[in-house]
């Protein structure tokens, strides 16, 4: 019987299966973690402890000498093309390279999927606590007079606002409905290292892993300079992510555990346990 190219092309009936079970999964979670992260949304925040926890972000960084965000943005405000660029790439590749690298790792690494998805899953849960408890106001409303802003001398723009994207805040159902104070940590720093973590040492050819190198520094520039964040959001998206990956460790060490307890045979590692008498009498 020949294999045909619809029959390469094709992924095994098992593997169509996983792949539907992982889309509606995600798609659930996704769904979610919206619903959780939008139920403390702009309107069920207090604009002023969402400003007195910004307070609380730039008194660290002044104290460290590193309030730093308003002079970055100077240099390039006025450049209108490129903040707008900016603009695009903080709305879009967010979503597009980390649903990207997740479909990858599917398909390429079947044997580590699980304990990147769950690393995943996990940075995004403990972000959502975050952003529930410690409400911030980002860079970009501080000086906003509108019902959601700080009306305080910050100085920094809203490019969105001012130069325009692929969505706005300003709409008004965008606007009441999504949390605008989901600042603490920073999923987009979170998720951008992960990418690059994930697919960096896996990349053969070296455009593509210079590319990926950048894209986490690149992201970190972009919040900065759009205002959606402060410098330290960054920092704690990092830790979350590191929190993220042991909470899948764990994960992990526990399902194996359950899996391949004291009386059952560790296929993989092709060792016998102990517990296992049938097991010994035959070898």
């Amino acid at each position: 019987m020949s294999t045909t190219y619809a029959d390469l092309a094709r992924p095994p009936r098992n593997q169509r299966w996983r792949l539907a079970t992982e889309i509606a999964t995600i798609a659930v979670f996704y769904v979610a973690y919206s619903a959780v992260r939008n139920s403390f949304g702009s309107a069920e925040v207090d604009p002023a402890d969402a400003l007195r926890n910004a307070q609380h972000i730039i008194d660290i960084e002044r104290s460290v000498g590193l309030f730093f965000e308003g002079p970055l943005q100077d240099l390039v405000i006025g450049a209108e093309w490129f903040v707008w660029s900016l603009n695009v790439f903080y709305g879009t590749f967010h979503f597009a390279v980390t649903i990207g690298a997740l479909a990858w790792a599917f398909f390429r690494l079947p044997d580590q999927y699980r304990r990147w998805r769950n690393t995943l899953a996990a940075t995004t849960g403990l972000a959502i606590i975050g952003f529930s408890l410690f409400p911030v106001m980002p860079p970009r409303l501080l000086a906003d007079c509108g019902v959601y802003g700080g009306c305080s001398g910050s100085g920094m723009v809203d490019t969105v606002a001012e130069f325009g994207g692929l969505w706005s805040f300003d709409s008004g159902a965008m606007e009441s409905v999504s949390n605008q104070y989901a600042a603490v940590p920073s999923l987009h720093m979170a998720w951008a290292l992960w990418c690059a973590l994930l697919l960096v040492p896996r990349i053969s050819n070296r455009p593509g892993r210079a590319l990926m190198i950048g894209y986490p520094i690149v992201t970190f520039v972009t919040i900065l300079i759009t205002a959606n964040h402060y410098w330290l959001d960054a920092v704690l998206g990092l830790a979350t992510l590191g929190a993220g990956a042991l909470i899948a460790h764990g994960i992990e060490v526990f399902v194996t555990a359950r899996r391949h307890g004291p009386d059952r045979p560790d296929h993989r590692a092709g060792v016998i346990h102990p517990g296992n008498t049938a097991s010994q009498a035959t070898l």
